[in-house]
């Protein structure tokens, strides 16, 4: 503690850090939230002196946008589908690293190097892996199409190449390169994560485990897993707050289209519909959609809390 005549050279030191805080954190909350109430708000036209009423047209404006439910099934549907599939195969890689002593080190390096990588440089490289750069006409007048790696190995076993994000590719193909990208792009922090995770688990139960004779996959459900409920809870919970906020990855392969050109904002999210409201200068409306995402993260939070307090073992 503290001595009671000392505690003024703490709120000094720490003045700098609450100054930031108030500025930067809480002023902007409370102005989205004031904002958000009132009635189709500008700031252009609040600089000159308008005055906007208080009330939930923001809201309803949001919630009977046309784009609105897409922007929502888009951004819940790309949730609902990584978060579970990256989780597991980050439990699954980080198990097998740390059972591997050789070369554990580079290997862990390998697979964190996504994580400092721009989201938008490794967009654009799968956009090219999955990409059809364009089609010609072959010497029997035959239509030959220069494909991404994707599609060649497609063909070279055999199969027939997919339009995966072009002019004319399906909805179904374009949220599958999603899912693949946003997979492979959480990979790394929750493969960290999990892998100090096991490090820290005492030895003495697999040593136990061991002398049983208890099976790879018992040890794994009963010891590993267990034991690790607190990482996985923990990544769980940040990769659905992370999912909720997608909005560089579909940048990244789209661009600002967010999908292909004969469909742009197919694959709007709602950070990204946030971002365009804000573009044509609807702040209210902004940041109605704003807070609406905050409630809709803020209930996925708790009930994966709620969940994770029945599951955790500490």
């Amino acid at each position: 503690m503290v001595d009671n005549k000392q505690q003024w050279k703490a709120w000094l030191y720490l003045s700098p850090a609450i100054v930031l805080l108030l500025v930067f954190t809480v002023w902007p909350i409370f102005n989205t939230v004031r904002m958000s109430f009132l009635e189709n708000y500008k700031s252009l036209e609040a600089a000159n002196g308008a005055v906007f009423s208080f009330g939930l047209g923001n809201f309803v404006k949001v919630l009977e946008y046309k784009r609105f439910l897409q922007c929502l099934k888009n951004t819940i549907l790309l949730c609902v589908t990584t978060v579970p599939i990256s989780t597991v195969l980050a439990l699954l890689i980080a198990v097998a690293l740390n059972s591997i002593k050789p070369l554990q080190k580079l290997l862990q390096t390998i697979f964190f190097l996504p994580y400092v990588t721009n989201s938008i440089a490794i967009g654009m490289v799968f956009a090219a892996m999955f990409n059809i750069v364009g089609s010609f006409y072959g010497t029997e007048n035959e239509i030959i199409v220069t494909a991404g790696i994707i599609n060649n190995v497609i063909e070279f076993f055999g199969g027939q190449h997919i339009n995966w994000i072009n002019y004319g590719s399906t909805y179904e193909a374009n949220m599958f390169v999603m899912i693949v990208y946003i997979v492979w792009n959480a990979l790394p922090f929750k493969i960290l994560v999990l892998l100090g995770g096991l490090q820290s688990i005492n030895r003495q139960y697999y040593d136990a485990a061991k002398v049983d004779s208890t099976p790879r996959r018992r040890v794994f459900t009963h010891i590993t897993v267990p034991l690790l409920s607190p990482m996985l809870a923990y990544v769980i919970i940040t990769g659905f707050i992370g999912g909720f906020k997608e909005y560089t990855s579909i940048v990244g392969i789209f661009g600002e289209l967010m999908g292909p050109a004969d469909d742009a904002g197919r694959l709007n999210t709602m950070v990204g519909f946030i971002y365009d409201a804000l573009e044509s200068n609807n702040q209210g409306r902004a940041s109605a959609a704003a807070l609406i995402l905050f409630f809709i993260i803020l209930a996925v939070t708790l009930v994966n809390n709620w969940v994770s307090k029945k599951r955790i073992h500490y």
